[in-house]
């Protein structure tokens, strides 16, 4: 569920590409919460296949990875953000969203940021292409801003580059 609208007006949401930073645990006091804090604006999930860690980094923008193992520290988004996710397997969406994903959507801080996804997935999959993305944006009612197959394309990267500069902008400008 989004938050309010009184509780995102104090976000500043910048409109040009930022590098690329992946997260590392922080040292000292934030580390005993067991989570890492991130402020990026596009936070994703990929596989050990690596394909929407790919079409990411193609981006060109500060983002931040949700970790692919249970042992490695969860993400705490900071900042509101769109999400990036692969759909995995599944028939009729059981089994789609990847459990790492969940995880980090379980976390009320994470849900309540999240302002919209981005699908990824493989058209071989049929109905169950990008059925990630639909069943997190109806769960979490945000939109599914987007869907590319495995890496993207050259036009892909441009779409989202120019769909997300626009989609920043106009929730900043429906916030005041």
């Amino acid at each position: 569920m989004a938050a309010p609208a009184a509780q995102r007006n104090h976000v500043a949401l910048p409109t040009h590409a930022a590098q690329r930073v992946e997260v590392s645990p922080p040292a000292g006091p934030q580390k005993e919460t067991g989570l890492v804090p991130t402020g990026s604006q596009l936070i994703y999930f990929s596989s050990s296949s690596e394909n929407t860690s790919r079409f990411v980094a193609k981006l060109g923008r500060e983002v931040a990875r949700i970790p692919l193992y249970a042992k490695d520290a969860p993400l705490l988004a900071t900042r509101p953000y769109v999400l990036v996710v692969p759909t995995y397997g599944g028939t009729g969406g059981e089994g789609s969203v990847p459990k790492q994903v969940i995880r980090f959507l379980n976390n009320p801080q994470n849900r309540q940021l999240l302002r919209g996804v981005i699908g990824a997935g493989n058209t071989n999959f049929g109905d169950n292409y990008c059925m990630a993305g639909d069943i997190i944006a109806a769960k979490c009612q945000v939109p599914h801003l987007y869907r590319f197959e495995l890496m993207g394309t050259p036009e892909d990267v441009t779409r989202v580059n120019q769909g997300l500069d626009t989609f920043w902008t106009r929730l900043s400008q429906t916030q005041k």
